[in-house]
């Protein structure tokens, strides 16, 4: 029998659940709680499904079955009704999905995934270009020329680095968009046929090798914090990227092996590095040792230990020495790649040192020696040739200041 507003309202809750059948596999289910929901019972391809219609009383009978018979017209048209639901509901949620939404999902997946620095980085675009730029805007209504118009305000403060960083990180969003069923199109692809020329290749400034006698000597004599110091001549012993030294835990060190194992994480290509550590290396570290040994990095920061020095104490001190424009922490690196390069040392040691990838990149994929032993001997000798021009200048000499 057909059911009847009478016998829907006087429906009393049991300690079960418990149906009251229409036609045409409408029915009410009543919960113990008291609460009346309609269900639409139905078959697709062969497999028995339920659709909720709504609740009682908000949903009448007349307006639970008129949803019924527009769920039986998509049946007899080939749809799943339960199915159409899904699609609608996520077209209004796409609709409404603002470009922060979408950013702040991209970013909340992918950051786990970085490095520390990839993160941070990220999450400084986005909060300082992108959102502020188009993150109120619903994301389907973003097109090409939007994005055009936001990257080159990137491109007229001439952080081109930045602008190629943003095209990137914007191709990806769209792409996590397209993934999640929010937009259709990717509007951020080909952004780089329309980039801002590059500028001309600047190479990081370095001294000679005939220089280096002077600015290490200025280390001494110049009014800067003993940790900076021991961090200048590490970077000039060990060639490493300055915020791989920075960052760097105790843990990571084996002093007795005189070997420091960068993990992976921490590397810009993503591969573990071992550097060889030449005895003035290994003695600058161990007094090092006394200052901070007690705090998880070596490089602990001034005001809070549980953090690494600042990016910038590096290059700040040597423009108190007199080398803005001449040498930057990054500079040590060339340095030693130039003066080895001239004494004829064997190119893959020294790129290895370098923690460089092979430009051939079939050869790089398959080229997984590590070359340790080689490039002991040859950073030793790069370290004691290092005294030599010093004229005798013991470089390992650490003046701490109170």
């Amino acid at each position: 029998m057909a059911l009847s507003d009478t016998t829907i309202r006087t429906a009393k809750p049991k300690e079960k659940i418990y149906r009251l059948t229409d036609a045409n596999g409408l029915c009410l289910e009543v919960a113990p709680t008291g609460s009346k929901l309609w269900r639409y019972r139905y078959r697709f391809d062969g497999k028995a499904k339920m659709l909720a219609l709504g609740t009682y009383p908000a949903v009448t009978l007349q307006k639970a079955r008129q949803k019924r018979d527009e769920a039986r017209q998509l049946l007899t048209e080939g749809t799943d009704p339960g199915e159409q639901r899904k699609a609608a509901r996520q077209a209004q949620r796409a609709d409404g999905v603002t470009f922060e939404t979408l950013a702040r999902e991209w970013y909340a997946y992918n950051a786990p995934r970085w490095a520390e620095s990839t993160a941070y980085k990220a999450k400084l675009y986005l909060e300082n270009d992108l959102i502020p730029g188009i993150g109120a805007r619903p994301v389907k209504a973003i097109t090409r020329p939007d994005l055009v118009e936001l990257v080159r305000k990137v491109e007229a403060r001439g952080t081109l680095n930045a602008a190629g960083k943003i095209r990137q990180w914007l191709h990806q969003i769209f792409r996590f968009g397209l993934a999640s069923g929010v937009v259709e199109t990717n509007p951020a692809t080909d952004l780089d046929v329309v980039a801002a020329p590059p500028k001309a290749t600047r190479h990081h400034p370095h001294v000679a090798f005939a220089e280096l006698p002077e600015l290490l000597g200025k280390i001494d004599t110049t009014n800067i914090n003993t940790l900076t110091r021991c961090a200048i001549r590490l970077l000039v012993l060990t060639a490493v990227r300055p915020g791989e030294l920075r960052q760097a835990p105790w843990s990571e060190f084996d002093l007795d092996g005189a070997t420091w194992t960068i993990p992976k994480a921490r590397m810009k290509a993503r591969r573990p590095h071992v550097v060889p550590l030449p005895r003035q290396a290994v003695a600058i570290l161990r007094q090092l040792k006394e200052i901070t040994g007690d705090y998880p990095l070596v490089f602990a920061g001034q005001q809070n230990p549980d953090r690494p020095m600042s990016e910038n104490t590096i290059n700040k001190a040597l423009r108190l020495m007199g080398y803005e424009g001449r040498q930057t922490g990054h500079g040590f690196r060339h340095l030693l790649s130039t003066e080895l390069n001239g004494r004829g040392y064997n190119r893959d040691w020294i790129e290895r040192q370098l923690a460089h990838g092979d430009n051939d990149e079939i050869r790089d994929t398959y080229n997984h020696a590590t070359y340790l032993e080689q490039r002991r001997e040859m950073m030793q000798a790069w370290a004691d040739s290092t005294d030599a021009q010093c004229g005798g200048a013991n470089v390992v000499s650490i003046k701490r200041k109170a």
